[in-house]
């Protein structure tokens, strides 16, 4: 089982950058496909990459493609989200996610991912 802790949340200005962390505490780091959701107030938790085992194969919502970039580091148990170029609409609570699901890593659904963390706000202003 893996603890998941994010961190580097906050307050930037759009056209900015913000980077997101996410420690993986216990457990194998790269036993699981990572992914990252976000939750915006009223709306339902939605996709917003995913990260196979390896780091090498990455998939993204075409709302933050080419402007977010998901990475990891498995020798240091931890994820990233590097946002560039954010938008007010890009404000919310941001969750990385972990699952244990074997073959693609293109999981964008919330029922494929097994362990959540507490989330992180993130706040765009314009």
């Amino acid at each position: 089982q893996v603890q998941l802790v994010e961190s580097g949340g906050g307050l930037v200005q759009a056209g900015g950058s913000l980077r997101l962390s996410c420690a993986a505490l216990r457990g194998t780091f790269s036993d699981y496909v990572m992914g990252w959701f976000r939750q915006a107030p009223g709306k339902e938790r939605e996709f917003v990459a995913a990260i196979s085992r390896s780091g090498v194969n990455t998939y993204y919502a075409d709302s933050v493609k080419g402007r977010f970039t998901i990475s990891r580091d498995n020798a240091k148990n931890t994820g990233y989200l590097q946002m560039n170029s954010p938008e007010p609409e890009d404000t919310a609570v941001y969750y990385c996610s972990a699952s244990r699901k074997i073959g693609s890593s293109r999981l964008s659904q919330k029922s494929e991912y097994d362990y959540w963390g507490q989330g992180t706000q993130v706040t765009v202003s314009s």
